[in-house]
């Protein structure tokens, strides 16, 4: 049994959260508090593993307040605008839509990004991939960086928080994506990265001390594409083709033209391609190849250096 959310003693509901969510005439037929909604729609919000955790968060974003502010007035109950936002995100996220997607942001490296179906939700495990790039990244230096396939531009802004002498470009081939990356930036007030819209290098001018990437690397049968968050999530983001390393080689590839002397290539990988991606790194000239583990263990981050 779960823990109330609070020491009150929470009144139970006349009809049940599916109830609720899915009869229109019952819609705010009865106003809720929220210890009642975070109770019982949380026991009924069975496929998620975080169940509590969601409605917390799917609570807040329908009364325009923090997680914290729901421990500190569970007695107080919802307008009807507010039930009937919490509820229409319910329904959302019992048939399995992200989080993320549903309240339109994420967190990311301490950024609050917004996000979309447009772009890859940010994921902690990604994080790592800011952190060797920082290591690898003077403070009081100029560089030159790029972030290929930026998505909702969530590497390079985080580096760019970091580094603000740092000159960066990010691309991608979505409009829809550089746009969200583009009103990131904005609402962040970073002003040192530049976004481009290319296909990889295609359009990218210039040369780089270091470029990131987060690129598509799973392979097109994979199991994983149809579960979880990821089977809502924008498809060209994720397969690359039949092997998953197709994307990855193409990087490798293409990124030598556009590295200076000892430049470096960062990029996240899966968790079973570490050794497959070494090959190729060393198949097309990188020295000093290193592979990283994210918060799991997984070897998930390789970089190489061009001489």
């Amino acid at each position: 049994m779960r823990n109330n959310p609070s020491s009150s003693s929470p009144r139970a509901l006349s009809s049940s959260p599916q109830a609720l969510s899915s009869s229109p005439r019952k819609r705010g037929s009865r106003k809720l508090s929220i210890v009642n909604i975070l109770n019982q729609f949380s026991q009924a919000l069975t496929s998620s593993q975080t169940p509590l955790l969601d409605c917390e968060i799917l609570l807040a974003f329908a009364i325009k307040a923090s997680r914290t502010y729901l421990y500190t007035r569970p007695e107080q109950t919802l307008t009807p605008e507010q039930q009937e936002a919490f509820l229409q995100a319910f329904e959302q996220r019992q048939q399995g839509k992200p989080i993320a997607y549903i309240v339109g942001h994420k967190e990311f490296w301490s950024l609050d990004l917004l996000v979309n179906s447009h772009v890859l939700i940010p994921r902690p495990e990604t994080e790592l991939l800011v952190e060797i790039a920082l290591n690898l990244l003077p403070k009081d230096q100029s560089l030159e960086i790029a972030d290929l396939g930026t998505g909702s531009g969530a590497i390079a802004l985080a580096i760019a928080k970091e580094r603000p002498q740092a000159n960066i470009k990010a691309t991608d081939y979505s409009k829809e994506a550089l746009h969200i990356a583009e009103q990131n930036a904005e609402r962040l007030k970073i002003k040192n990265v530049q976004f481009v819209y290319s296909n990889w290098c295609n359009e990218l001018k210039g040369s780089f001390n270091l470029i990131v990437s987060n690129p598509p690397y799973i392979a097109e049968q994979d199991p994983h594409l149809s579960t979880g968050d990821v089977q809502f999530e924008p498809k060209d983001a994720l397969i690359t083709g039949p092997t998953g390393l197709e994307a990855i080689t193409h990087l490798i590839d293409q990124c030598r033209k556009h590295l200076r002397t000892k430049g470096y290539l960062l990029f996240e990988h899966g968790y079973n391609q570490a050794h497959e991606v070494q090959t190729i790194l060393q198949r097309y000239g990188y020295k000093d190849i290193e592979r990283f583990q994210d918060l799991a263990n997984n070897e998930r981050v390789t970089i190489g250096r061009l001489e």
